[in-house]
């Protein structure tokens, strides 16, 4: 590929977005909501209707992170097995 003149900083910025795609890549010990939702498989709007009331959070300024430990706790603490989400959805 070519290089265009001034393009230098915006691929810089594409590859430093690619990075983030792996939000819970080893040695991350919080997530910001974006990547939080992303690590759940959820919008961040469901993550804050139905989640974040739930979880212990990191205020670092206006930033939140969520540490991962408390996003593996929440995980744990409203998992099913499958008979029993079945029987809770009374199947």
């Amino acid at each position: 590929m070519r290089d265009i003149p001034g393009m230098g900083a915006a691929r810089t910025a594409n590859e430093n977005r690619k990075r983030v795609e792996h939000p819970a890549s080893p040695g991350r010990l919080a997530l910001s909501k974006r990547e939080t939702a992303e690590a759940l498989g959820v919008s961040v709007d469901f993550l804050e209707e139905h989640v974040m009331h739930e979880l212990r959070v990191v205020r670092c300024g206006r930033r939140r992170l969520i540490p991962v430990r408390e996003i593996e706790r929440w995980l744990d603490e409203h998992a099913m097995r499958a008979l029993d989400a079945d029987r809770h959805l009374g199947r």
